[in-house]
């Protein structure tokens, strides 16, 4: 018997199915049936469903003679379930990596109840995602009565005799009558499991329609049901009210012309079940309980009104204040000198104090005391400021007046709001990588790179360059084509950031490990795929607790996300996996690691500096390619185009690790090379050179 019976019942999803299917069978966690219900669909659901059975054991499909819904298609696969628990999942959704394996924890930790629910998030038709809204540490029949957001014990479904209502919301009646049978048999787990995928059409939620007077069926089946518990029907009338309270507000549900209709049958649904001694919890619920319509209409039209106002007086407030700050800030170019003894500095679009321009700050300090530096952060970065560090708020009014006023401007990315350069500013672009993929006018090519970039707007902001720092010929002869403008210099001084690789000692490497909880002995793998433009979130293309199992207990993983993707990489815990996205300082992280694994990402130029392995894990190299474009080709083999041992399956990953075929004489022979190329300027010196040509005036730049 196996430990799930995921059910997914199809019909009309066969452009999703693939997806949904893959996302159960690769799970970490294999200890799974997977049953797919075919409720008659008339595209090519079954056909998918079929070509998976024939591949994987694991895989079962159900054939149904004629279309029943949704709810009927999933009791057909529960009846054919053996596992020891029920999990419900539309054939358009997505069960995210390790769910399984952190729901089977879950449930072993709490002593394996009746019910355990999780949470999930959304995903519209764009590809945005954001999170529920279950608050998953308070009363479970809270959380939304679906059947994919759940795992039931399969003898407790039997057993309660629970089934799905044909029609629609036919998982509200199971979902709720479950938790209440349950009672204290239910657990709850505060983790994302399942990504709910919106449709922009097919979808019944975005359908408005008389058939969602159907949820006020499903509530007076279960106010009437009888339960084992005397206190059921109070427990859930609240949770009842909220549930109707939000079905009627959603205009993508109801339809104006059936909002009278809905308010009348609700009102007498609640009237007539409403506990005693209950009293309402908003105006909203007292108005639906009484029957009053037009009192109820009045306070949705009074709440919009509010909504309205309040979001048209906060766009004014923030209009009036950026005119404010922007008339101080063309009032400060018109009257304020120069600070010869100001420097701006920013990294990453204001995301905090890093990258080269926080070790160029940090070398200033040393030698040239006299000039101040501030960094732009963001409001929302500010806890990324380490402790006497001066800064300024991005937008704020002190920004705009030290943009005024700033001799020298250091950023490996660009200053936020337009700012005007004036003469006498000096401005440094420091960059913040060695160029693998298309960069500037390069990416015209590749629209999937550019979300709207505007070149024009590009090259203005590179038109204020007056120096352009490179780690590399390949850099400074890429840079000067794709960035092409007469303003700029290129100073071919390494970079700042790498100084480090240079400088760190045995002691510095052994307290960075012991800082990330290593323990003496383990091998440290740093895995940093890229981002890619073509995908959103972080959805790595690799098994991370598999690989993990698979390399042993000798082996550590640092999984290092790209910082698009927020501060960690949503992992479950294991003790072979730490997520390093947060930390601050990816230099540290280089520095405890004893080899890179990554795909596209600079860091490997930067890793380089180290001669430690370099692990290329590249199974969507074409894909990435096409996408966004190369500069040379990662995977030949060629001296100085590849940087150690390939692999393109996860398989060929886990056996270079397994057979020892990662740190060779031919890697070797092959990270030497790439490093020649991509690294001869940096010696543990850029920064103090940077320094001495940009504040220290010493003009004489060194020879390589």
């Amino acid at each position: 018997m196996s430990r799930f019976s995921v059910v997914v019942p199809v019909h009309r999803v066969q452009g999703y199915l693939r997806e949904c299917l893959d996302s159960v069978l690769d799970q970490t966690f294999d200890d799974l049936e997977l049953i797919v219900v075919d409720d008659a669909s008339p595209d090519g659901c079954a056909d998918i469903a079929a070509a998976y059975a024939r591949r994987d054991p694991r895989a079962h499909l159900v054939r149904l003679p004629g279309s029943r819904g949704p709810g009927p298609a999933r009791d057909a696969g529960a009846a054919r379930a053996t596992g020891a628990y029920l999990l419900f999942l539309d054939g358009d959704d997505l069960l995210l990596p390790g769910a399984l394996g952190a729901v089977d924890a879950a449930l072993t930790g709490a002593g394996d109840p009746d019910v355990l629910v999780f949470a999930h998030d959304r995903m519209n038709w764009w590809g945005d995602v954001r999170a529920g809204r279950d608050d998953l540490t308070g009363d479970p029949l809270g959380v939304t009565p679906a059947a994919w957001n759940r795992v039931v014990r399969r003898e407790f479904w039997t057993g309660q005799r629970l089934a799905f209502s044909a029609g629609p919301y036919e998982d509200v009646v199971p979902a709720h009558r479950a938790t209440l049978q349950a009672g204290d048999r239910v657990a709850a787990l505060d983790r994302v499991c399942v990504r709910w995928r919106e449709r922009r059409v097919g979808g019944f939620a975005n359908a408005p329609g008389e058939r969602h007077l159907t949820v006020i069926e499903r509530y007076e089946e279960l106010f009437t049901g009888g339960y084992d518990r005397p206190d059921a029907v109070t427990r859930l009338y609240p949770h009842a009210v909220r549930h109707l309270l939000a079905v009627l507000g959603d205009p993508g549900r109801v339809a104006p012309r059936d909002r009278p209709e809905f308010f009348r049958r609700a009102s007498g649904l609640l009237g007539a079940h409403r506990p005693p001694g209950h009293e309402p919890a908003s105006a909203e619920e007292r108005a639906l309980a009484e029957g009053a319509h037009r009192a109820y209409e009045r306070l949705e039209r009074s709440a919009s009104r509010g909504a309205a106002l309040r979001a048209q007086l906060a766009r004014r407030k923030k209009q009036l204040a950026a005119r404010v700050k922007r008339t101080a800030y063309r009032a400060e170019l018109r009257t304020a000198r120069l600070d010869p003894e100001l420097a701006v500095y920013g990294a990453y679009w204001n995301r905090g104090v890093s990258c080269n321009p926080a070790a160029i700050h940090a070398k200033a300090r040393e030698l040239a005391p006299h000039v101040k530096g501030v960094f732009v952060v963001s409001y929302h970065h500010r806890h990324r400021v380490p402790p006497g560090v001066d800064h300024v708020f991005a937008g704020s009014l002190g920004y705009w007046r030290a943009m005024a006023r700033a001799t020298y401007l250091i950023n490996n990315s660009s200053f936020p709001g337009g700012f005007t350069k004036r003469p006498g500013q000096v401005y440094l672009q420091t960059h913040h990588g060695t160029p693998l993929k298309k960069m500037g006018m390069d990416q015209r090519r590749y629209p999937a790179s550019t979300h709207n970039l505007s070149f024009q707007r590009l090259m203005d902001h590179v038109d204020q360059w007056d120096f352009s720092l490179s780690a590399n010929p390949h850099s400074t002869e890429t840079w000067e084509r794709v960035y092409p403008s007469a303003s700029y210099r290129a100073l071919e001084l390494g970079y700042p950031r790498n100084d480090v690789y240079f400088t760190a000692t045995d002691d510095d490497v052994r307290r960075v490990r012991k800082e990330l909880g290593v323990e003496d002995g383990r091998t440290v793998l740093l895995y940093a795929p890229t981002h890619r433009d073509y995908q959103k979130g972080f959805l790595p293309r690799l098994d991370l607790e598999r690989f993990a199992a698979a390399l042993g207990p000798s082996y550590v993983i640092l999984v290092r996300a790209h910082y698009f993707y927020g501060s960690d990489a949503g992992l479950a815990a294991h003790p072979g996996i730490v997520d390093v996205t947060g930390h601050p300082r990816v230099e540290d992280l280089c520095l405890a690691a004893d080899a890179l694994v990554t795909d596209y990402s600079s860091l490997m130029f930067d890793y380089a500096c180290l001669d430690r392995p370099i692990v290329t894990y590249a199974p969507d190299w074409q894909a990435y390619r096409l996408a966004r474009g190369t500069y040379f080709d990662l995977l030949s083999g060629h001296e100085g185009d590849t940087p150690g041992a390939v692999a393109t399956t996860e398989a060929d990953l886990t056996a270079l690790f397994r057979d020892n075929a990662w740190d060779t004489p031919d890697t070797t022979r092959l990270r030497s090379a790439f490093r020649a190329r991509f690294c001869p300027y940096d010696d543990g010196g850029a920064a103090e050179r940077v320094v001495r040509h940009l504040f220290l005036g010493e003009a004489q730049l060194p020879c390589f």
